[in-house]
Protein backbone atom coordinates (compact mmCIF):
# COMPACT_ATOMS: atom_id res chain seq x y z
CA UNK A 1 0.00 0.00 0.00
CA UNK A 2 1.32 3.56 -0.95
CA UNK A 3 2.66 5.53 2.35
CA UNK A 4 1.60 8.74 2.80
CA UNK A 5 4.11 11.67 4.34
CA UNK A 6 3.31 14.33 6.81
CA UNK A 7 5.90 17.02 6.86
CA UNK A 8 5.58 19.59 10.14
CA UNK A 9 6.76 23.13 9.43
CA UNK A 10 6.11 24.77 13.50
CA UNK A 11 6.69 28.29 12.13
CA UNK A 12 4.19 31.12 11.88
CA UNK A 13 4.08 35.09 11.76
CA UNK A 14 1.98 34.66 14.71
CA UNK A 15 0.70 32.83 17.38
CA UNK A 16 -2.58 32.50 17.56
CA UNK A 17 -4.04 32.71 21.07
CA UNK A 18 -6.36 29.49 20.70
CA UNK A 19 -3.57 27.21 19.31
CA UNK A 20 -2.25 24.06 21.05
CA UNK A 21 -0.21 22.89 18.47
CA UNK A 22 3.66 22.29 18.90
CA UNK A 23 3.84 25.78 16.68
CA UNK A 24 5.72 29.07 16.89
CA UNK A 25 7.17 32.38 16.63
CA UNK A 26 10.71 31.86 15.69
CA UNK A 27 13.70 33.87 13.92
CA UNK A 28 13.86 32.93 10.21
CA UNK A 29 17.43 31.97 11.38
CA UNK A 30 16.20 28.94 12.55
CA UNK A 31 14.63 28.13 9.59
CA UNK A 32 17.38 27.27 7.62
CA UNK A 33 18.62 24.69 10.63
CA UNK A 34 14.91 23.25 10.74
CA UNK A 35 15.13 22.47 7.04
CA UNK A 36 18.78 20.71 6.90
CA UNK A 37 16.95 18.38 9.64
CA UNK A 38 14.09 17.35 8.13
CA UNK A 39 15.47 16.81 4.91
CA UNK A 40 18.18 14.48 6.44
CA UNK A 41 15.58 12.69 8.12
CA UNK A 42 13.92 12.36 5.00
CA UNK A 43 17.22 10.88 3.46
CA UNK A 44 17.44 8.63 6.12
CA UNK A 45 13.75 7.34 6.26
CA UNK A 46 14.68 4.01 5.45
CA UNK A 47 16.82 3.40 8.11
CA UNK A 48 14.56 4.78 10.62
CA UNK A 49 11.93 2.69 9.67
CA UNK A 50 14.24 0.00 9.68
CA UNK A 51 15.93 0.79 13.22
CA UNK A 52 11.63 0.88 14.22
CA UNK A 53 11.64 -2.77 12.78
CA UNK A 54 9.49 -2.39 10.08
CA UNK A 55 9.43 -2.16 6.15
CA UNK A 56 8.56 1.26 4.32
CA UNK A 57 7.34 1.62 1.37
CA UNK A 58 8.83 3.99 -0.90
CA UNK A 59 5.50 4.34 -3.47
CA UNK A 60 4.05 7.58 -2.28
CA UNK A 61 0.49 8.98 -2.82
CA UNK A 62 0.11 11.89 -0.66
CA UNK A 63 1.88 14.25 1.22
CA UNK A 64 0.72 16.93 3.66
CA UNK A 65 3.04 20.05 4.78
CA UNK A 66 1.29 21.49 8.06
CA UNK A 67 2.10 23.18 10.90
CA UNK A 68 2.61 26.06 11.76
CA UNK A 69 2.83 27.81 8.24
CA UNK A 70 4.76 26.44 5.45
CA UNK A 71 4.49 29.11 3.83
CA UNK A 72 7.00 31.10 5.54
CA UNK A 73 9.85 29.62 4.13
CA UNK A 74 11.63 30.77 2.07
CA UNK A 75 10.86 29.21 -1.44
CA UNK A 76 14.37 27.53 -2.04
CA UNK A 77 13.57 26.14 1.23
CA UNK A 78 10.01 24.48 0.35
CA UNK A 79 11.69 23.73 -3.35
CA UNK A 80 14.94 21.79 -0.87
CA UNK A 81 12.03 19.74 0.99
CA UNK A 82 9.88 18.53 -2.29
CA UNK A 83 13.03 18.04 -3.79
CA UNK A 84 15.03 15.50 -1.25
CA UNK A 85 11.07 13.90 -0.84
CA UNK A 86 11.11 12.74 -4.52
CA UNK A 87 14.49 11.83 -4.49
CA UNK A 88 14.06 9.21 -1.90
CA UNK A 89 10.16 8.48 -2.54
CA UNK A 90 8.64 7.25 -5.57
CA UNK A 91 5.55 10.29 -5.73
CA UNK A 92 2.97 8.81 -7.89
CA UNK A 93 1.94 10.64 -10.61
CA UNK A 94 -1.52 11.40 -8.98
CA UNK A 95 -0.51 11.94 -5.74
CA UNK A 96 -2.52 14.37 -3.75
CA UNK A 97 -0.18 17.38 -2.56
CA UNK A 98 -1.29 19.93 0.69
CA UNK A 99 0.08 22.32 1.38
CA UNK A 100 -1.27 24.60 4.46
CA UNK A 101 -1.52 28.18 4.14
CA UNK A 102 -1.75 31.31 6.59
CA UNK A 103 -4.36 33.93 4.39
CA UNK A 104 -2.04 36.69 2.70
CA UNK A 105 1.78 34.14 2.65
CA UNK A 106 0.50 33.07 -0.95
CA UNK A 107 2.54 36.05 -2.55
CA UNK A 108 3.41 35.56 -6.30
CA UNK A 109 6.43 34.73 -5.59
CA UNK A 110 5.47 31.72 -3.04
CA UNK A 111 2.42 30.70 -5.48
CA UNK A 112 4.88 29.99 -7.83
CA UNK A 113 7.00 28.00 -5.44
CA UNK A 114 4.07 25.71 -4.99
CA UNK A 115 3.51 25.21 -8.56
CA UNK A 116 6.93 24.17 -8.73
CA UNK A 117 6.93 21.40 -6.52
CA UNK A 118 3.98 19.68 -7.88
CA UNK A 119 1.22 20.77 -5.09
CA UNK A 120 -2.20 20.44 -6.07
CA UNK A 121 -3.92 21.19 -2.76
CA UNK A 122 -4.56 23.69 -0.44
CA UNK A 123 -5.66 24.62 2.84
CA UNK A 124 -5.98 27.74 4.12
CA UNK A 125 -6.20 28.54 7.57
CA UNK A 126 -9.43 30.85 7.64
CA UNK A 127 -11.12 30.18 10.99
CA UNK A 128 -13.90 33.02 10.74
CA UNK A 129 -14.89 35.57 7.68
CA UNK A 130 -15.61 38.34 10.44
CA UNK A 131 -12.91 40.00 10.49
CA UNK A 132 -13.52 41.10 14.39
CA UNK A 133 -13.35 37.20 15.32
CA UNK A 134 -10.22 36.52 13.16
CA UNK A 135 -8.15 39.63 14.87
CA UNK A 136 -9.38 38.51 18.32
CA UNK A 137 -7.54 35.18 18.36
CA UNK A 138 -4.46 37.11 16.48
CA UNK A 139 -5.36 36.19 13.06
CA UNK A 140 -3.42 38.53 10.51
CA UNK A 141 -5.81 37.76 7.26
CA UNK A 142 -9.50 39.83 6.81
CA UNK A 143 -12.08 38.26 4.78
CA UNK A 144 -10.69 40.21 1.62
CA UNK A 145 -7.47 38.45 2.03
CA UNK A 146 -9.27 35.12 2.01
CA UNK A 147 -10.85 35.69 -1.13
CA UNK A 148 -8.42 37.59 -2.90
CA UNK A 149 -6.57 34.20 -2.16
CA UNK A 150 -8.78 31.75 -2.96
CA UNK A 151 -9.12 33.72 -6.98
CA UNK A 152 -5.63 34.04 -6.83
CA UNK A 153 -5.24 29.79 -6.76
CA UNK A 154 -7.90 29.00 -8.98
CA UNK A 155 -6.29 31.52 -11.31
CA UNK A 156 -2.93 29.78 -11.03
CA UNK A 157 -4.94 26.34 -11.92
CA UNK A 158 -5.38 24.70 -7.98
CA UNK A 159 -9.09 24.17 -7.27
CA UNK A 160 -8.52 21.59 -5.03
CA UNK A 161 -9.31 23.68 -1.65
CA UNK A 162 -9.49 23.30 1.74
CA UNK A 163 -11.18 26.47 4.11
CA UNK A 164 -10.64 25.65 7.81
CA UNK A 165 -13.52 27.30 10.42
CA UNK A 166 -13.36 27.72 13.93
CA UNK A 167 -16.87 27.44 15.69
CA UNK A 168 -17.11 29.07 19.61
CA UNK A 169 -14.26 31.99 18.65
CA UNK A 170 -14.36 34.65 21.37
CA UNK A 171 -16.85 37.47 19.92
CA UNK A 172 -18.43 34.71 17.56
CA UNK A 173 -22.53 35.26 17.44
CA UNK A 174 -24.83 33.53 15.91
CA UNK A 175 -25.42 35.58 12.60
CA UNK A 176 -21.59 35.80 12.57
CA UNK A 177 -20.99 32.05 12.23
CA UNK A 178 -23.85 32.04 9.59
CA UNK A 179 -22.12 34.87 7.84
CA UNK A 180 -18.63 32.72 7.56
CA UNK A 181 -20.40 29.49 6.68
CA UNK A 182 -22.07 31.48 4.00
CA UNK A 183 -18.91 32.89 2.84
CA UNK A 184 -17.04 29.50 2.86
CA UNK A 185 -19.78 28.32 0.57
CA UNK A 186 -19.41 31.01 -1.46
CA UNK A 187 -15.67 30.52 -1.81
CA UNK A 188 -16.85 27.35 -4.43
CA UNK A 189 -13.92 25.55 -2.07
CA UNK A 190 -14.62 21.74 -2.44
CA UNK A 191 -13.33 20.79 1.23
CA UNK A 192 -14.32 22.80 4.32
CA UNK A 193 -12.84 21.29 7.36
CA UNK A 194 -15.05 22.37 11.01
CA UNK A 195 -13.75 22.48 14.06
CA UNK A 196 -14.92 23.39 17.18
CA UNK A 197 -13.28 25.84 20.05
CA UNK A 198 -10.69 23.27 22.18
CA UNK A 199 -10.00 24.64 25.96
CA UNK A 200 -7.34 22.69 27.05
CA UNK A 201 -4.03 24.30 28.95
CA UNK A 202 -1.63 23.85 25.89
CA UNK A 203 -3.36 27.24 24.38
CA UNK A 204 -3.34 30.95 25.90
CA UNK A 205 -6.88 31.29 25.14
CA UNK A 206 -8.07 27.71 26.42
CA UNK A 207 -5.92 29.05 29.89
CA UNK A 208 -7.63 31.93 30.56
CA UNK A 209 -10.59 30.02 29.32
CA UNK A 210 -10.18 27.77 32.60
CA UNK A 211 -9.34 30.13 35.02
CA UNK A 212 -12.44 32.44 34.46
CA UNK A 213 -9.73 35.18 33.01
CA UNK A 214 -10.69 37.90 30.24
CA UNK A 215 -7.08 37.65 28.72
CA UNK A 216 -7.14 37.35 24.73
CA UNK A 217 -10.89 37.88 24.98
CA UNK A 218 -11.74 34.90 26.95
CA UNK A 219 -14.87 36.48 28.68
CA UNK A 220 -16.09 37.19 24.93
CA UNK A 221 -16.25 33.58 23.98
CA UNK A 222 -19.88 31.70 23.41
CA UNK A 223 -20.34 29.09 26.01
CA UNK A 224 -20.49 25.39 25.05
CA UNK A 225 -24.12 24.96 23.95
CA UNK A 226 -23.50 28.06 21.55
CA UNK A 227 -20.31 26.59 20.33
CA UNK A 228 -22.61 22.96 19.49
CA UNK A 229 -25.23 24.87 17.76
CA UNK A 230 -22.93 26.57 15.63
CA UNK A 231 -21.17 23.08 15.16
CA UNK A 232 -25.10 21.35 14.06
CA UNK A 233 -25.58 24.00 12.32
CA UNK A 234 -22.12 24.05 10.08
CA UNK A 235 -23.30 20.30 9.28
CA UNK A 236 -27.04 22.02 8.17
CA UNK A 237 -25.27 24.63 5.82
CA UNK A 238 -22.92 22.44 4.35
CA UNK A 239 -24.57 19.53 3.34
CA UNK A 240 -27.43 21.16 1.75
CA UNK A 241 -24.87 22.99 -0.31
CA UNK A 242 -23.84 19.67 -1.39
CA UNK A 243 -20.52 19.76 0.50
CA UNK A 244 -21.30 16.68 2.42
CA UNK A 245 -19.90 15.41 5.93
CA UNK A 246 -17.23 12.46 5.51
CA UNK A 247 -15.69 13.03 8.98
CA UNK A 248 -16.62 13.92 12.55
CA UNK A 249 -14.86 17.57 11.61
CA UNK A 250 -14.47 17.04 7.71
CA UNK A 251 -16.96 18.01 4.80
CA UNK A 252 -16.23 17.90 1.13
CA UNK A 253 -17.76 17.94 -2.24
CA UNK A 254 -17.96 14.18 -4.39
CA UNK A 255 -14.45 13.05 -4.53
CA UNK A 256 -12.50 15.85 -2.90
CA UNK A 257 -12.12 13.84 0.15
CA UNK A 258 -8.77 14.63 2.37
CA UNK A 259 -6.54 11.24 0.58
CA UNK A 260 -4.05 12.11 3.48
CA UNK A 261 -6.34 12.21 6.31
CA UNK A 262 -7.87 9.92 5.51
CA UNK A 263 -4.71 7.38 6.01
CA UNK A 264 -4.75 8.21 9.20
CA UNK A 265 -8.41 7.06 10.21
CA UNK A 266 -8.48 3.90 7.84
CA UNK A 267 -4.95 2.86 9.80
CA UNK A 268 -2.94 3.12 6.24
CA UNK A 269 0.95 3.36 6.40
CA UNK A 270 2.46 7.21 6.69
CA UNK A 271 5.38 8.61 7.91
CA UNK A 272 5.62 12.05 9.54
CA UNK A 273 8.88 14.17 9.42
CA UNK A 274 9.94 17.71 11.73
CA UNK A 275 9.03 18.74 15.20
CA UNK A 276 5.67 16.64 16.48
CA UNK A 277 5.69 14.71 13.80
CA UNK A 278 4.37 10.84 14.14
CA UNK A 279 4.30 7.61 12.39
CA UNK A 280 2.83 4.71 11.52
CA UNK A 281 3.82 1.46 9.35
CA UNK A 282 2.12 -1.87 9.25
CA UNK A 283 4.00 -4.72 10.57
CA UNK A 284 6.50 -7.07 8.50
CA UNK A 285 6.00 -10.96 8.22
CA UNK A 286 8.45 -11.49 11.53
CA UNK A 287 6.98 -8.86 13.19
CA UNK A 288 2.97 -10.27 12.22
CA UNK A 289 4.72 -13.57 13.80
CA UNK A 290 5.12 -12.58 17.13
CA UNK A 291 2.00 -10.82 17.27
CA UNK A 292 2.55 -7.01 16.46
CA UNK A 293 0.03 -5.64 13.97
CA UNK A 294 2.02 -2.43 13.50
CA UNK A 295 4.27 0.07 15.06
CA UNK A 296 4.08 3.63 15.87
CA UNK A 297 6.69 6.00 16.43
CA UNK A 298 6.87 10.47 17.07
CA UNK A 299 9.27 12.97 17.09
CA UNK A 300 9.53 15.19 20.01
CA UNK A 301 7.41 18.11 20.44
CA UNK A 302 9.92 21.17 20.91
CA UNK A 303 12.34 22.58 18.45
CA UNK A 304 15.48 22.39 19.74
CA UNK A 305 15.10 18.83 21.28
CA UNK A 306 14.31 17.90 17.51
CA UNK A 307 17.03 19.73 15.92
CA UNK A 308 19.44 18.29 18.36
CA UNK A 309 18.97 14.70 16.92
CA UNK A 310 16.14 13.22 20.26
CA UNK A 311 16.29 9.51 19.53
CA UNK A 312 12.06 8.81 18.66
CA UNK A 313 9.99 6.68 20.98
CA UNK A 314 8.61 3.56 19.59
CA UNK A 315 5.51 1.77 20.26
CA UNK A 316 4.34 -1.47 19.09
CA UNK A 317 0.94 -1.92 18.15
CA UNK A 318 -0.76 -5.20 19.24
CA UNK A 319 -3.75 -6.93 18.33
CA UNK A 320 -5.66 -5.61 21.29
CA UNK A 321 -4.51 -1.95 20.35
CA UNK A 322 -5.81 -2.12 16.57
CA UNK A 323 -8.60 -3.46 17.40
CA UNK A 324 -9.26 -0.39 19.48
CA UNK A 325 -8.20 1.55 17.08
CA UNK A 326 -10.05 -0.04 14.70
CA UNK A 327 -12.94 1.69 16.70
CA UNK A 328 -12.28 5.03 17.57
CA UNK A 329 -10.60 6.20 14.02
CA UNK A 330 -13.49 3.74 11.95
CA UNK A 331 -16.33 5.64 13.95
CA UNK A 332 -14.60 9.14 13.23
CA UNK A 333 -15.91 8.46 9.76
CA UNK A 334 -19.28 9.34 8.33
CA UNK A 335 -19.46 5.58 7.07
CA UNK A 336 -18.45 4.20 10.69
CA UNK A 337 -17.67 0.61 11.42
CA UNK A 338 -18.62 -2.78 9.74
CA UNK A 339 -18.86 -5.06 12.28
CA UNK A 340 -18.24 -7.76 9.68
CA UNK A 341 -14.88 -6.19 8.31
CA UNK A 342 -13.90 -6.06 11.92
CA UNK A 343 -14.66 -9.85 12.38
CA UNK A 344 -12.90 -10.60 9.31
CA UNK A 345 -10.33 -8.95 10.48
CA UNK A 346 -9.51 -9.47 14.21
CA UNK A 347 -12.10 -12.58 14.81
CA UNK A 348 -15.91 -12.98 15.87
CA UNK A 349 -14.82 -12.95 19.33
CA UNK A 350 -12.61 -9.03 19.23
CA UNK A 351 -16.56 -7.95 18.30
CA UNK A 352 -18.32 -10.01 21.47
CA UNK A 353 -15.61 -8.15 23.43
CA UNK A 354 -16.97 -4.64 22.77
CA UNK A 355 -20.76 -6.39 23.00
CA UNK A 356 -21.33 -3.87 26.05
CA UNK A 357 -19.82 -0.51 25.06
CA UNK A 358 -22.21 -0.62 22.16
CA UNK A 359 -24.79 -1.64 23.65
CA UNK A 360 -24.22 0.95 26.06
CA UNK A 361 -23.52 3.71 23.64
CA UNK A 362 -26.98 2.94 21.22
CA UNK A 363 -28.90 3.21 24.63
CA UNK A 364 -27.75 6.84 25.07
CA UNK A 365 -28.21 7.61 21.44
CA UNK A 366 -24.36 8.03 21.35
CA UNK A 367 -24.66 5.34 18.18
CA UNK A 368 -26.69 4.78 15.27
CA UNK A 369 -26.92 0.97 14.10
CA UNK A 370 -27.55 0.13 10.64
CA UNK A 371 -27.30 -3.64 10.17
CA UNK A 372 -23.92 -4.39 10.78
CA UNK A 373 -22.65 -0.59 10.52
CA UNK A 374 -22.29 1.59 13.70
CA UNK A 375 -22.17 5.09 13.57
CA UNK A 376 -22.13 8.26 15.51
CA UNK A 377 -25.08 9.86 16.23
CA UNK A 378 -25.49 14.03 15.78
CA UNK A 379 -25.22 13.66 19.66
CA UNK A 380 -22.21 11.35 19.78
CA UNK A 381 -20.07 13.83 17.43
CA UNK A 382 -20.64 16.42 19.93
CA UNK A 383 -19.36 13.79 22.39
CA UNK A 384 -17.08 11.51 20.51
CA UNK A 385 -14.47 11.62 22.86
CA UNK A 386 -16.79 10.08 25.56
CA UNK A 387 -17.30 7.53 23.22
CA UNK A 388 -14.02 6.69 22.14
CA UNK A 389 -12.79 6.36 25.65
CA UNK A 390 -15.80 4.13 26.22
CA UNK A 391 -13.91 1.37 23.57
CA UNK A 392 -10.86 2.42 25.06
CA UNK A 393 -11.48 0.92 28.44
CA UNK A 394 -13.51 -2.09 27.44
CA UNK A 395 -11.99 -5.45 28.61
CA UNK A 396 -8.87 -6.85 26.64
CA UNK A 397 -10.01 -8.44 23.54
CA UNK A 398 -9.23 -11.64 22.69
CA UNK A 399 -5.08 -11.76 21.22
Amino acid sequence: MALGIYISVPFCRTKCSYCNFASDVFSRAVFERYVERVCADIENAERIAREAGEHMERAVDSIYLGGGTPTVLEATQLERIFATVRSEFDVLRDAEITVECAPGTLTPAMLDCLLRCGVNRVSLGVQSFVDQEAAAVGRLHKRTTVLEDVARLRAAGITNINIDLIAGLPHQTADGWEFSLAEAIATGAPHVSVYMLEVDEDSRLGRELMAGGTRYHAHFTPDDDATADFYLVAGERLEAAGIARYEISNFARPGFDSRHNLKYWKRQPYMGFGVDAHSMLACSDRGAEDGMVAVRFATVDSLERYISGEPLPRTVVNPKMALEEAFFLGLRLTRGVNLQEIAAEFGEEAVKTFRDAIAESLNDELLQRDGDVLRLSPRGRLLSNEVFQRFLSAPAAAQ
